[in-house]
């Protein structure tokens, strides 16, 4: 802004000194008017002398003649110079007057004070700025400080996560002893029916190898081949149309063992359910991964810590508590009871049942 004034108070300068060269023309044209009507005059006086010299003086008088027509166009013209520099002079004086700012005194031209209110403006759009820093300075402090506690409640809460997790783990193993000993919980029917569901799958697929229906590589196949276009993301293997025609027969009967029961199903090594409970073998919807993700749980890898503990597990049974992902953020707290499954001596994975408390 500072700029800008300057820069308008240097054109009111030039401005002024235009002023001063128009009234320099004008004062130059009012001589020429004068010497324009003295040249009148003396060829007036010229002419009248040549009347008097008759014929031979005749000559001389259209000279004379000549000249004052010339001094009567000349101070004409030298007027109408002088009237347009008069014009030009209030023109441009009223413009400087305008856009000149006089020392010690306060901005009379429209524009100045036009660049006044702008200058004032700007003045109290920065100190709004200033304010604005200030303010999200402090913002700033209270999100680091704000940032800091959250990451110390975050390694809070993953010290308190690890604590629970293994105070867990004590609780399930101290179960599965109590359960080894003989001795009847709420959770031994659970752990006998997963555990004769499992022997169940073991017995129908030793047949199926037995009768050839099958190949041992085919059986173990773990060359999860993805379902394009599927969310949660589905596959298959080659023992997918071997388990849709077995696993149903012991899976779907499993589910009348208790109303608390939730599902069965039987998983590979690395957490593959090749098919799931009736209930839960929908086809996807298309662009809706929360529906799919609750009501079409067939074809998909269950690799998280629970569904691995069990699918991997070779002990006679396991005993877990876990959080089941429903979809949409919606989670449902489970017991699951796991049992092995062998396939002439060779772990293929587990029987899982899952049921509330």
């Amino acid at each position: 802004m500072e700029r800008a004034r300057a820069a308008v108070e240097q054109v009111g300068t030039e401005v002024g000194g235009i002023v001063d060269t128009l009234r320099q023309v004008a004062a130059a044209a009012g001589q020429i008017t004068q010497i324009a009507l003295q040249t009148r005059l003396v060829a007036f006086n010229a002419s009248v002398e040549a009347g008097r010299a008759g014929e031979a003086g005749r000559g001389f008088g259209v000279v004379a003649d000549a000249v004052k027509d010339l001094s009567a166009k000349v101070e004409a013209s030298s007027k109408q110079i002088m009237s347009t520099v008069a014009e030009l002079d209030q023109r441009v004086g009223a413009l400087a007057r305008e856009i000149q700012l006089r020392e010690g005194e306060a901005p009379q031209g429209a524009f100045h004070r036009a660049l006044a209110e702008v200058q004032g403006g700007v003045g109290s759009i920065s100190a709004a700025a200033v304010q604005s820093r200030t303010i999200c300075d402090g913002l700033n402090e209270q999100m680091a400080a704000i940032d800091r506690e959250m990451q110390r409640s975050s390694q809070t809460l993953g010290s308190a996560t690890a604590r629970s997790e293994a105070f867990l783990k004590v609780s399930e193993n101290m179960i599965e002893v109590v359960a080894d000993c003989g001795i009847d919980t709420d959770d031994t029917p659970y752990i006998r029916g997963v555990q004769e569901a499992a022997s169940q799958i073991s017995k129908l697929l030793e047949d199926a190898l037995r009768t050839n229906t099958i190949a041992v590589a085919d059986l173990f196949d773990e060359n999860y081949q993805a379902v394009p276009g599927t969310n949660p993301a589905q596959h298959t293997t080659r023992f997918v149309a071997l388990a849709d025609r077995l696993f149903p027969q012991v899976q779907e009967r499993l589910l009348t063992l208790n109303q608390k029961v939730v599902y069965c199903i039987a998983v590979d090594r690395n957490g593959y359910v090749a098919t799931h409970n009736r209930q839960y073998c929908n086809p996807q919807r298309s662009n809706d991964p929360v529906w799919n993700t609750a009501n079409s749980r067939y074809r998909r890898i269950f690799n998280d810590r629970t569904g691995l503990a069990s699918a991997r597990n070779t002990r006679p049974f396991l005993l877990q508590t876990y959080r089941r992902d429903m979809g949409g953020g919606n989670f449902v707290l489970m017991k699951e009871a796991a049992a092995p499954v062998t396939v002439n001596g060779r772990h293929w994975g587990g029987v899982r049942l899952a049921f509330q408390f």
